[in-house]
């Protein structure tokens, strides 16, 4: 789990949570991701499936994965949340039984024009859990990192990339 604050109104978070832009830019270039849908990926996440391709060092197929998105903005006043109970469908990323990611965007209780952040996966890969969990955490927090980098440029409205195309 990753718990910050990001230099963004609340508002600017939300949006970038749900713009699979942002998910590539901030995965990067450890993984890269492309659309399977008919159209490519959308400017914003909405509910429901969304499969993708993920590249090793964003560029390396190494497998596909379903992700399910659903948003909630009502369960709990002032917080907003993007899910992925998502799952592999081939691939290297088949090692994973179960996978439920959220991550949650709220003004920051010290400066409500700034943003907590919190973000937590949960992961089963059977008996390669302990050997995967590693790379997990980096991955974690290198994601961490570049959101705190990137966070002041989300208050501009960010158009999708020629890479949003479908394959």
């Amino acid at each position: 789990m990753l718990k910050e604050r990001l230099d963004v109104r609340p508002e600017a978070a939300w949006r970038a949570l749900r713009s699979p832009t942002v998910m590539r830019e901030v995965a990067g270039p450890w993984l890269g991701y492309t659309s399977l849908e008919r159209e490519g990926f959308p400017s914003q996440w909405e509910p429901g499936d969304h499969p993708v391709r993920i590249l090793a060092g964003g560029a390396l197929p190494v497998g596909t994965q379903r992700i399910h998105i659903s948003l909630d903005t009502e369960r709990h006043p002032g917080v907003k949340m993007v899910r992925d109970d998502g799952s592999a469908t081939g691939g290297v990323p088949a090692v994973f039984r179960r996978w439920y990611h959220r991550m949650a965007v709220s003004p920051h209780p010290d400066d409500p024009e700034a943003t907590l952040f919190r973000d937590r996966l949960e992961f089963d890969a059977g008996p390669a859990t302990p050997a995967v969990w590693p790379g997990m955490w980096a991955l974690w927090q290198w994601r961490g990192l570049r959101l705190q980098q990137l966070a002041p440029s989300f208050d501009e409205e960010r158009e999708p990339r020629p890479e949003d195309a479908p394959p």
